[in-house]
């Protein structure tokens, strides 16, 4: 394992509630209509400074779905899932896509 080199991102951006680690750029930011079991989730492009768990198929509200949970990179805190694989067609644009959720950030 070496060292962590973390992103820091310009402009506007959401970070990690408990380290404050730049996750993501609001330009990112895709829709804020997705919920969570704790509370509102918001889709993204693209985020920083996070560790990808394992990937399991797991069942969402809008059907089947390959996710792995992620972490934040500083102090790892579970801070939403990223989307592998969506089985149902109208949820493609989902995959490769996170999912940060609003109370870890």
């Amino acid at each position: 394992m070496g060292r962590v080199y973390m992103q820091k991102l310009d402009g506007m951006f959401y970070r990690c509630c408990a380290c404050h680690t730049h996750l993501a750029k609001f330009d990112d930011l895709m829709s804020k209509t997705f919920h969570c079991r704790r509370g509102k989730a918001y889709l993204y492009k693209n985020v920083v400074n996070v560790v990808v768990g394992e990937y399991e198929e797991r069942m969402m509200t809008t059907g089947m779905h390959i996710v792995a949970d992620i972490y934040c990179t500083q102090c790892n805190q579970n801070v939403g899932w990223r989307y592998e694989k969506a089985f149902d067609e109208s949820q493609k644009y989902k995959e490769g896509k996170f999912i940060l959720e609003s109370p870890t950030m």
